[in-house]
């Protein structure tokens, strides 16, 4: 994997490149849905590739493991195959799903075991297990096997996950580097940063994580409830002490208001499950704010969903009727709210790619922010 810095804004620290990988070409700064159980929910793979434009996804590798398994991707020829997507794949290593099962697992220094939410059949994950897993999937990205710490969270606390993380992340790289790509194509690995909203923490985690020297990083354990000025504040400390010439991967973020200020602080990518899940409820986010479409002020208004969109949905489908597919219940108003919104996440990364080489990113940042964030 390759990443070439194309351009920054010269009053941000946003910065605008692109990351080669075997399935292709990503530029970044980067929105990627979230195709948790090899779909994104509501849209077909075509959908993403001609409709949203997206140049990458989002697989899970706690969820996979337990259904369909590996053996059957593997069977396939990996999860590119197995869900038709040419395009590149990112793997979430596991750790942030055994961190949300609190109350069925059991983490030793050796990896968590827990009790499938499936079947409740017994299960461990290690930080090995999750690169082997990984390597079967075939994604294109993995990520190192981390402890995700809840908010709040006391600084002792985060102290002793961290030093269990970084045990993990070492383990997971020699792993990786000890092991090769089932399916003829290179594979990398990006470690993850944690500590919680400790900076002191923040730094030290930053540091082992680039002496780790791996092909691009992450930030996890934010968005998880505290507060967005905190997490502003905890990305930016973490930024500072990240190789510049690595993409900076932040896990779960977030609103678009969160997206446009985290890129001004050097955040090359993005996952968030708020526009697909949000899409399903109604909610829309569009160039002019945030419509909830479900309301009955929308009932008779025939315009199009957003005159600035740049999706056929924006632009051949009125608010009335996808209200009305939406409190009918219909599948299609799904498919088209969440159609829609991947639509605008997508061109408000590359929306801001573009201003970031123009040079005008932050004027334009803080232009559009009031507008995209206030409710309509």
């Amino acid at each position: 994997m390759k990443f070439n810095l194309l351009g920054t804004d010269p009053n941000s620290e946003a910065r605008a490149g692109e990351f080669i990988t075997a399935h292709g070409k990503v530029e970044t700064p980067i929105f990627m849905p979230v195709g948790t159980a090899a779909t994104v929910k509501a849209v077909n793979q075509q959908q993403l590739k001609d409709d949203t434009k997206a140049e990458i996804i989002l697989g899970n590798t706690y969820h996979l493991n337990l259904r369909p398994g590996t053996n059957i991707i593997k069977d396939a020829g990996g999860l590119h195959k197995f869900m038709n997507w040419d395009y590149p794949i990112l793997t979430d290593s596991g750790g942030y799903q055994v961190f949300s099962l609190a109350d069925i697992r059991k983490i030793t220094e050796e990896g968590v075991a827990f009790q499938s939410h499936i079947d409740g059949s017994k299960r461990f994950l290690s930080p090995e297990s999750s690169v082997d897993i990984q390597r079967i999937l075939g994604s294109d990205i993995i990520m190192a096997f981390d402890e995700c710490t809840p908010y709040p969270c006391s600084e002792d606390d985060a102290a002793t996950s961290l030093k269990l993380t970084h045990k993990w992340l070492k383990r997971s790289v020699d792993h990786f580097n000890g092991t090769e790509s089932h399916y003829g194509f290179d594979q990398t690995i990006f470690p993850i940063v944690q500590g919680s909203v400790y900076n002191k923490l923040r730094v030290e985690s930053a540091q082992f994580v680039s002496s780790l020297n791996c092909h691009g990083n992450a930030i996890g354990g934010l968005s998880v409830g505290e507060p967005h000025d905190l997490m502003y504040e905890v990305t930016e400390t973490v930024c500072a002490h990240l190789p510049a010439k690595k993409p900076r991967y932040l896990m779960g973020v977030g609103t678009p208001e969160n997206i446009l200020e985290c890129i001004s602080l050097g955040i090359d990518m993005f996952d968030c499950v708020m526009p697909t899940r949000n899409a399903r409820n109604g909610m829309l986010f569009t160039w002019d704010g945030i419509i909830n479409i479900r309301n009955n002020k929308w009932r008779n208004d025939h315009s199009v969903i957003d005159e600035k969109g740049t999706s056929f949905v924006d632009t051949n489908y009125s608010k009335a009727y996808l209200r009305h597919l939406m409190v009918s219940n219909e599948m299609l108003g799904a498919q088209l709210a969440t159609l829609h919104n991947l639509s605008f996440y997508l061109d408000l990364t590359k929306q801001a790619r573009a201003k970031i080489l123009e040079g005008t990113f932050n004027e334009w940042k803080n232009m559009v922010t009031p507008q995209i964030s206030s409710k309509i």
